[in-house]
């Protein structure tokens, strides 16, 4: 009887046990599921939900607040997930709040983020459609870092093949670096470019300091003389040419003139006649050859017109 008691015990104790197990269990499975809360639905529609499965968690401001009660699939394009949400966070989900896909984790299981929106907007209502933001694509990350990695072993092949020319005596860095003839060649360029530079300086000081008659011209006292004498010059070979046309129809000086220019015209008159007695003892052979060329003898008689006058 005694044994039988204890059997009896020990039963009642693994069936004790197993209840408050089992209790346990369906209490942290309904919390996890919202399963004995007051909860509302929401939507979103994601181009791709990257792993994302049912029963994962809806997470808002860090904080799990519901799970993911349905996914399904509407077009090539477009995958309408549903959401069960704690219905006390409702009132701090606005109109505007977006979607999107995070992890838990840097390995974790993916989990739905809610964004809060504008605190000026109104809260959500029950199974309205939420903004989505698409998930970052891990093949285009993954495409990304082999395209990088591509260009990395480039650039240290390149750094190889140019550390290994400057170590065996090729390229102006190992002249800079190892032949000690043309670093003090460099040296003495560059001292006798600051010399240069140095005098250039004071050349350029002394301009404008006034010195020189270069640096004269940057005075506005003699900008100002010379520009005086500039014009006094130009009054006196005004005054210079209309005193010569005075002169001209002055009476003691009008004869002078005037036999002057029958002088130039007679010359002229003769010079003519001479072209013309020329011309006709020339042979008609010559004369036809002569045709279609420009008669020069008035050209002539004109220039020498010009240069008596």
């Amino acid at each position: 009887m005694k044994k039988e008691g204890n059997y009896k015990w020990k039963l009642g104790m693994f069936v004790t046990i197993g209840l408050l197990l089992f209790i346990v269990t369906i209490y942290l499975v309904g919390k996890q599921k919202n399963l004995f809360g007051s909860t509302f639905k929401l939507k979103t529609v994601f181009r791709s939900v990257s792993g994302l499965q049912e029963g994962n968690n809806v997470r808002f401001d860090g904080i799990n607040i519901g799970t993911i009660d349905n996914i399904q699939i509407m077009s090539d394009t477009a995958v309408l997930v549903d959401m069960v949400v704690q219905k006390d966070v409702q009132r701090f989900i606005k109109k505007d709040a977006t979607a999107s896909i995070g992890s838990d984790g840097l390995m974790g299981d993916k989990v739905l983020v809610i964004g809060p929106g504008t605190a000026t907007q109104p809260a959500i209502e029950e199974n309205a459609v939420l903004n989505s933001q698409d998930p970052i694509n891990m093949e285009e990350i993954m495409a990304s870092l082999s395209g990088t990695a591509t260009n990395a072993k480039l650039i240290t092949d390149q750094l190889t093949l140019f550390t290994y020319k400057m170590n065996n005596n090729n390229g102006i860095l190992h002249k800079l670096m190892g032949d000690q003839d043309f670093a003090n060649d460099l040296k003495s360029t560059m001292s006798n470019l600051q010399a240069s530079s140095n005098n250039f300086a004071k050349f350029t000081d002394k301009i404008n300091s006034g010195q020189g008659a270069i640096g004269k011209l940057t005075d506005p006292k003699f900008a100002n003389k010379l520009d005086s004498t500039l014009t006094n010059l130009q009054s006196g070979t005004k005054g210079l040419s209309d005193n010569m046309e005075a002169a001209k129809h002055n009476v003691l000086l009008r004869g002078y003139f005037r036999k002057k220019k029958k002088e130039d015209a007679k010359r002229n008159q003769e010079i003519q006649d001479s072209i013309r007695a020329v011309q006709q003892s020339m042979p008609k052979t010559h004369d036809s050859q002569s045709k279609g060329k420009p008669d020069t003898s008035k050209t002539i008689v004109k220039d020498s017109t010009v240069s008596h006058q």
